[in-house]
Formats: C-alpha cells, sequence, structure tokens
C-alpha cells in the first residue's frame, strides 16, 4: 500500500518513505503540564494513536515520543499561585494528564521524555550551537543567531525581512536580531534552575524537543507532529536548531492537526470557551469524544458545538445499536483477539477500502463513511427476532471482528454494546424529549392488543411509538425497544 501524506514544510502530499525502513521514529510535541488538558490538547494524540497503529498495520515497526514539557513560565506561575513547588505542579498535572490518556484508551508511547531529566542533552546541545556560532552568550543567556541559519521560515513560509519589521526589540538590547530566540535563559529569584557553562538558569522552549528527538532517536527523524499553532515560531525554531547542529536535514515528514472550535468559534480563555478533557468526558463519554476527533479530516478545524456532539451520539448509537444486536445471534466474542481471521468477503473488501483511504493522508472522514456503510448492510438483513442459523450466526461473529479490527485501529467501539447501547438511548431520551412512562404504558397496550389479536390497535400504537421515535422489535424474549437510529 503506497502511503501518502500531507507534509507541512513542501505543502504537498508525498509518498512515504521512511528514513530506515521498516523503522519510523515519530516524536510528536506533548503539553505543558500547569492545569488540566483541555480538549484541543487531545486531538493529536487520538489522531497519532491510529497513525501510530495504522503504520504498523502497513508492516512497518514504530517508534514513538510524546514529550511533556515539565519547567515553563506558565508552571512557574501556577505554583506561586497555588503556594506549591513548580515540580510538584507539574508532576501533578502529568499524572491527571496519564489519567485522561487512559480514560481515553490510547496506546502507551515508547517514550515520554520530560525536560528536567533531559538537562544534559540540552545544555550539550546548546554548547555545540556556540561552538558552531550558531548562538552567543549575553550575561547568562544564549540566544540562537537566526541570520546564522540561511532556511530560516522555510517551514512556515515566513520571510525574515517581514518578520523583522514586525518585530518589537527587546528594550534591554540583548539580540543582535530582533528574531534571534532563547536557548538558555539565565536564572531569576524563585524559579527553578540548573548550573550551565553560562551559569544557572534554565532551557528555552524551543531547544527542549530538539535535545530531546536529538537523545532518543538521533539527529534525524520520520515524522514530527504537532498543532497547527506550533508552526511557527516553535517548530520553525527547532528545524533552526537542529539543522543548525547537525547540518542534516531535520524532519522528513512534518504532520500537523488542525484547531478546534466551539460552534463556529476558535477555543480561548478570552471567551471563557475553554472546557477540558476531563469535564467533557465526565458529561457524555471517551468514545464520542474520539468518534467527533476521527470523524474530521485531522488538517480540517473540528467544531464542538452541541449539534455536532448530538450527532456524534446518534452515530454512536446506530453503530452501538448494531453491535448489540450481532452478540445476541453470536454472544461467545471472548477468544476474540488480533489474529482471528475475518473471512466474510464484504466484509474483508469493506476493511480493505478503509485501508486505501487511510493512505491517503490518514483520510479519517472517508473511513467513516465507510463503516457507515458496514453498518447500513448489516442492518438491512439482520434485525432482533430472527431464527437462530448457523450462517447467522457466523455473519454476527464476521461483523464483531470486523468491528474488532477497526476499533484496534481507532480505539473507538470498545464498551460492551448493550450498556454502552443503553447509555446513548438515555443522552437520546433527553435530546429527544421522550416520556419514557408513556413509551412503556403504549407497549404494555400494544403487548395486551396482540395477546386479543387486535392488529389493528397493535399497529397503531406501533406508529405512534415510531412518530415519537422509538423502534420496537417482537422477539421470541418479547418486546425491545429503543431509540429510533
Amino acid at each position: 500500500m503506497e502511503l501518502k501524506i500531507y507534509n507541512t514544510q513542501s505543502r504537498q502530499k508525498e509518498i512515504f518513505q521512511p528514513l530506515h525502513p521498516p523503522q519510523v521514529n515519530m516524536y510528536v510535541c506533548g503539553p505543558t503540564v500547569y492545569d488540566f488538558l483541555h480538549i484541543g490538547n487531545f486531538r493529536g494524540p487520538v489522531v497519532f494513536n491510529l497513525i501510530r497503529n495504522y503504520l504498523e498495520i502497513l508492516g512497518y515497526k514504530v517508534k514513538f515520543a510524546l514529550n511533556f514539557t515539565d519547567v515553563d513560565d506558565k508552571i512557574i506561575k501556577k505554583a506561586n499561585e497555588l503556594g506549591m513547588k513548580s515540580l510538584e505542579v507539574s508532576e501533578k498535572f502529568i499524572e491527571e494528564y496519564k489519567r485522561d490518556f487512559e480514560l481515553l484508551g490510547l496506546r502507551g508511547h515508547d517514550y515520554n521524555p520530560k525536560v528536567t531529566e533531559s538537562m544534559e542533552a540540552i545544555i550539550t546541545m546548546v554548547q555545540k550551537l556556540i561552538e558552531q556560532n550558531m548562538a552567543y552568550e549575553q550575561n547568562g543567556d544564549v540566544l540562537y543567531s537566526i541570520e546564522k541559519f540561511k532556511g530560516y521560515g522555510k517551514l512556515s513560509g515566513r520571510k525574515t525581512e517581514e518578520l523583522i519589521a514586525g518585530a518589537r526589540v527587546d528594550v534591554d538590547e540583548k539580540k543582535r536580531n530582533p528574531l534571534d530566540f532563547a536557548l538558555w535563559k539565565a536564572a531569576k529569584p524563585g524559579e527553578p534552575s540548573w548550573d550551565s557553562p553560562w551559569g544557572r538558569g534554565r532551557p528555552g522552549w524551543h531547544i527542549e524537543c530538539s535535545a530531546m528527538i536529538e537523545k532518543i532517536f538521533g539527529e534525524q527523524i520520520d515524522i514530527h507532529g504537532g498543532g497547527s499553532d506550533l508552526i511557527f515560531p516553535h517548530h520553525e525554531n527547532e528545524m533552526a536548531q537542529s539543522e543548525g547542529c547537525s547540518h542534516k536535514s531535520f524532519v522528513k515528514y512534518w504532520v500537523h492537526w488542525q484547531m478546534l472550535n466551539f460552534s463556529g468559534q476558535k477555543m480561548s480563555k478570552s471567551l471563557g470557551n475553554i472546557i477540558s478533557l476531563r469535564q467533557f468526558i465526565e458529561r457524555y463519554h471517551p468514545e464520542i469524544y474520539k468518534f467527533i476527533i476521527l470523524s474530521v479530516h485531522y488538517r480540517t478545524i473540528a467544531d464542538f458545538s452541541d449539534e455536532t456532539v448530538d450527532r456524534s451520539i446518534s452515530s454512536l448509537a446506530r453503530i452501538y445499536s448494531s453491535l448489540a444486536v450481532a452478540k445476541v445471534y453470536s454472544p461467545d466474542v471472548s477468544a476474540l483477539n488480533a489474529e482471528t481471521p475475518l473471512t466474510d468477503v464484504q466484509l474483508k473488501t469493506q476493511w480493505q477500502k478503509i485501508v486505501e483511504v487511510l493512505s491517503d493522508d490518514f483520510n479519517t472522514a472517508e473511513m467513516m463513511a465507510i463503516i457507515y456503510e458496514v453498518v447500513k448492510n448489516f442492518n438491512q438483513s439482520v434485525k432482533r427476532g430472527l431464527k437462530v442459523t448457523p450462517a447467522l450466526k457466523e455473519k454476527c461473529f464476521q461483523y464483531q471482528i470486523y468491528f474488532h479490527k477497526v476499533g484496534s485501529l481507532t480505539a473507538l467501539f470498545q464498551e460492551e454494546p448493550a450498556g454502552f447501547l443503553a447509555f446513548l438511548d438515555q443522552r437520546l431520551i433527553e435530546l429527544k424529549s421522550i416520556d419514557v412512562e408513556l413509551v412503556k404504558k403504549w407497549i404494555a397496550e400494544r403487548t395486551l392488543a396482540r395477546q386479543e389479536k387486535d392488529f389493528k390497535k397493535s399497529d397503531e400504537i406501533r406508529d405512534k411509538l415510531n412518530q415519537m421515535g422509538i423502534s420496537i422489535s417482537d422477539t421470541p424474549e418479547g418486546v425491545h425497544w429503543e431509540v429510533s437510529k
């Protein structure tokens, strides 16, 4: 399968050819840990969880690193507000991040480097940049000289002349050029600091990722991911640092995901619309979050309006309803694992279609369209109340194998079907303001009408329930009702 990835640097899709196949080294900029992470912070982890899994399906051996920035101005400010040490704050919120990550059911990374554990590598890289005349020291600060790096701006497409024209010259005049940026910052009273050849201090933001990548993977990596807000200046500066040290191309494929909006507005503290992931999944569910994220291509802005959430609940309910039916006819799926063969010809074809659309820059929106088609086809032929046959049992077993494969790829569809469907139905009942007691009353009246062979009344009640948004199925075990999907 020929995989194409959109490379931010070239601004086009490129055929994926890793530096040392089948090995793929991948690094994603992780969080600055000073608070609970908002829902935008987890778009990357959900998307890159799928990317790593997909690369493995293609036969690559992936090493995946996501870092924690555990020393930063925001962490220091939060520590001062709480009367805590900055490292206590960062450790607390690293644990909260891991808890959120676990709630999302994502696979762990191979490496989670921390800035505070990478000081030796950071100082070594800064020294090397000074030795190569790419950086200079000023009163305990070390600054990168962008004029020494001829390719500055090649990732973001920004011209240095325009940037300089719009830059504010620092009043302390430490910088030789307004765009020069800090590699090392001299210690200030009350802030965490480390010994260095330039005196006690702490690293600048950009050098941290460059040093951690080199420490784990060496001078070059295959894929570097991050939000589109990191392209400039963070990733531009990372590239300048790493290539300034090695004189080699730093990253082969730059992959950036887009931001989230709330009802068409950019998420921001000033608008008061920032929601932590913990708040979202406590109010809704991790499945709903992942479903929204993967329903949109990663390079498209994802909207978290009430309408988007409602649509996702309805879509998930339709899928889980079909999985609950499949489990009724083929309940023993305890032996299901990654090695269980998918033998149904149609489902094998639909799985291959998913592999194909993901080869086009990880097009999860098209993947979802294929999943909807599979669910539609299943619902047309399998309903509650059918006579159990070996062919029906096998069809339902294969359907569950298909969703096990999709779930292993996406981290979706991990819940027990009947229980999660009941949860989703309750949300739909609330959304549609359905009177449950009235539903039960009409179902009891319909059951009595059927017993008295008053089929006209039975049909009239069924129609009223359908108009109300309720579907019913007559099974050997009795009447099953659920919100219409």
